[in-house]
């Protein structure tokens, strides 16, 4: 790769421009930056649909007025334009009303080393080669099935990029970061009606993708048995949802326990820490450092130490996901998330999705979910679905055009248990999660 910016040490240098820029005005500030390239492209009928190159740079730095507080941001890192982009957050934050929970992480939470965590790993792969990948992945979701009506596209992209982050109490960070994919998208047609049916990879290193092939395959197999589908008349039954869904599941528990949304008191789970949110089996562990993985980092977004920690031990809610501001505004300490929950690690309790439907027996297969119908206050749950109808632990028939509703708490207490098909390509590694009872709204 070409850009400057990823030579060690350059971005960093940058971030701490504009934080001395800062401090001579007399402010308390902190910098980021963050820079990329990269290449997507994607194939339909054997031809380029598209070919983009990506180059991306920007810093943003907010700086502190006492308690008030002003961003700026820029693409253009030359000591004038950082000089002027500091004066510009500098006269917002001058505009601000006063915070008294605004400022910088304190230091005694801030990282103090910023460990190698194996997540660069650039892909030399040019146009040509990445078309050629592309086109071997739609050749193999066209001759997989009878049924295949079209390949929708077949895409392949690379990128790396670099975040640095410095403030005024000293702390600075930079670190390397890649994410490259493979996708397919695949239409099926049986007697006038058509199905979609979609598969992707995506690892740090280019080694861990699956196979072109394989995606193309999978994705034509995931089309064709949607065909046929079939609504369902209004019901109560056990509802599973495959690894790549349950993901949303663990992902809704982390925002309600996420401080934003708790000093705003707009979470079912305020207060939940300490408390029984999850059966007794379910354990979830933190793990910030996991090497390639998709949500590790070794500092979080305002240059706080993240750490493993058990976030849920066995059912019980240990504590918060919390930056710097939330937790002074619920009177906590920070845990290391600004920007985010890094890496969930959902312990399994059953061998696979297979066993899984076996155990359920009779119930609802989710493959599809549409819309956002979640109330974080309240919890209350309601999305539109596909999937496929389960007799004696197997796939009956497709369905369709259905709604899963129920209330979150009450989900996440009735799972029954989590395969050990893990998802991979998240940061949230599940496996395929069985609830007990949801209500399916059908004819």
């Amino acid at each position: 790769m070409s850009n400057p910016l990823f030579a060690a040490g350059h971005a960093a240098d940058i971030a701490n421009t504009a934080v001395a820029i800062a401090k001579r005005l007399g402010l308390a500030a902190a910098a980021a930056v963050n820079a990329g390239e990269g290449l997507s492209v994607g194939v339909r009928n054997g031809e380029v649909e598209t070919l983009e190159q990506h180059r991306d740079k920007v810093m943003s730095v907010t700086v502190f007025d006492g308690q008030r507080r002003g961003s700026a941001t820029t693409t253009d890192f030359s000591l004038d334009s950082l000089t002027e982009t500091v004066r510009a957050a500098a006269h917002i934050a001058r505009l601000t009303e006063p915070d008294p929970y605004a400022g910088l992480l304190e230091p005694r939470y801030l990282a103090t080393e910023v460990p190698d965590l194996d997540l660069d790993h650039p892909w030399p792969i040019g146009a040509e080669d990445a078309i050629a990948l592309a086109r071997r992945c739609e050749v193999a979701a066209r001759g997989a099935e009878r049924e295949v009506a079209q390949v929708d596209e077949s895409g392949v992209s690379h990128y790396r990029g670099v975040h640095a982050y410095a403030n005024s109490h000293g702390f600075t960070g930079s670190y390397l970061a890649t994410r490259h994919g493979v996708n397919c998208i695949v239409v099926g047609a049986r007697e006038g009606a058509m199905q979609r049916g979609y598969w992707y990879s995506t690892a740090r290193h280019a080694a861990a993708l699956e196979d072109p092939e394989t995606i193309g395959r999978t994705a034509a197999a995931r089309a064709v048995a949607k065909l046929g589908a079939r609504k369902l008349a209004t019901r109560k039954a056990p509802v599973l949802f495959e690894a790549r869904l349950a993901t949303g599941l663990i992902a809704h528990l982390v925002s309600a326990v996420s401080g934003g949304n708790l000093y705003r008191e707009a979470s079912f789970l305020r207060d939940a820490a300490g408390t029984q949110v999850l059966p007794g089996r379910i354990t979830i562990e933190e793990d910030p450092f996991l090497p390639r993985g998709l949500g590790s980092t070794p500092f979080d977004g305002e240059g706080g130490a993240p750490r493993r920690r058990l976030l849920v031990d066995r059912g019980v809610l240990t504590g918060y996901v919390l930056d710097g501001y939330s937790a002074r505004r619920l009177g906590l300490a920070p845990t290391g998330n600004a920007g985010g929950a890094h890496n969930l690690l959902v312990g399994p309790t059953a061998a696979d999705q297979a066993a899984l439907l076996r155990d359920m027996g009779r119930g609802l297969l989710v493959t599809d979910l549409m819309g956002h119908g979640l109330n974080l206050l309240t919890g209350d749950y309601s999305r539109g679905a596909s999937g496929f109808w389960i007799e004696d632990g197997a796939p009956a028939y497709p369905v369709e055009e259905i709604t899963i509703a129920g209330n979150l708490r009450d989900m996440l207490l009735g799972i029954v248990a989590i395969g050990g098909d893990l998802e991979l390509r998240s940061a949230i590694r599940t496996g395929s999660i069985l609830v007990d009872e949801m209500t399916i709204a059908g004819d």
